[in-house]
C-alpha cells in the first residue's frame, strides 16, 4: 500500500473515532438523561477532565484533518508533508493516552452517586476497580437510576476508541517516516 493512500484510510478510520469520543463526554454530563445533575454538580470528577472531548476528540480530530491532507494530491503529498504528519500524528497519541488515562481512571474510581443515605459520593474509589465484576454491589447508588451501568458502559468505550485511536495514530508515525525516506507514491505529472 502506498503511503499516501495509508494515510488517507488512518485519518477516515479517526474521523468516526473522534467525533464518538466528543459525542461520548458529553453525553457523560447527563447521567439518566437529565441536566439536573449536572446543574448540581453530582457528576464524576474524570468527566470534568474532558478524555473524550480534548484528548480523543480535539487531539485526534485536528491531526486527522492534516493526516487527510498527506494522503491527497495536495500541497502536504510530499516528503515534507509526510515529515509533518508524525509530529501531527504525534498529537494524536498524545491526546488518545490523555483519553484512556481518564476513562482508566474513571473505570477504577467509580461513578459518582447518591446512596441510601442521601450522601453523595463515590462509593467505589476505594475498591480498586473491583465493582466491575461485583454487579450487586451497585444497588449501592440509588441516583441517578442505572448510574453504574452508564458509568461502566460510558467509560469503556471510551476506553476502547481512545485504544484504537493510539493505533493508528502509532501506524501513521511508521508511515510517515516511510513516506518521508521513501516518498508519497504521487503521481507525477509531466508537463
Amino acid at each position: 500500500m502506498c503511503t499516501g493512500k495509508c494515510s488517507r484510510f488512518v485519518a477516515l478510520a479517526l474521523y468516526p473515532l473522534a467525533v464518538l469520543s466528543i459525542a461520548l463526554n458529553i453525553g457523560l454530563f447527563f447521567p439518566d438523561g437529565d441536566t439536573q445533575y449536572t446543574r448540581d454538580d453530582h457528576i464524576t470528577e474524570e468527566v470534568k477532565y474532558m478524555g473524550g472531548l480534548i484528548g480523543g476528540g480535539a487531539m485526534v480530530l485536528l491531526p486527522a484533518l492534516y493526516i487527510h491532507l498527506t494522503g491527497t494530491q495536495s500541497c502536504c503529498a510530499n516528503r515534507c508533508g509526510m515529515f509533518l504528519s508524525i509530529g501531527f500524528a504525534g498529537v494524536g497519541v498524545i491526546g488518545g493516552l490523555y483519553s484512556l488515562t481518564v476513562a482508566s481512571l474513571a473505570l477504577q474510581n467509580g461513578p459518582l452517586c447518591q446512596m441510601l443515605s442521601l450522601v453523595w459520593i463515590t462509593p467505589f474509589k476505594d475498591t480498586k476497580g473491583e465493582y466491575l465484576s461485583d454487579s450487586s454491589s451497585w444497588k449501592l447508588c440509588t441516583a441517578p437510576a442505572n448510574v453504574v451501568e452508564f458509568h461502566i458502559g460510558m467509560f469503556a468505550t471510551l476506553l476502547a476508541l481512545s485504544c484504537l485511536e493510539i493505533i493508528l495514530c502509532a501506524i501513521q508515525m511508521v508511515n510517515g517516516l516511510v513516506g518521508c525516506l521513501c516518498g508519497t507514491c504521487a503521481k507525477k505529472t509531466v508537463v
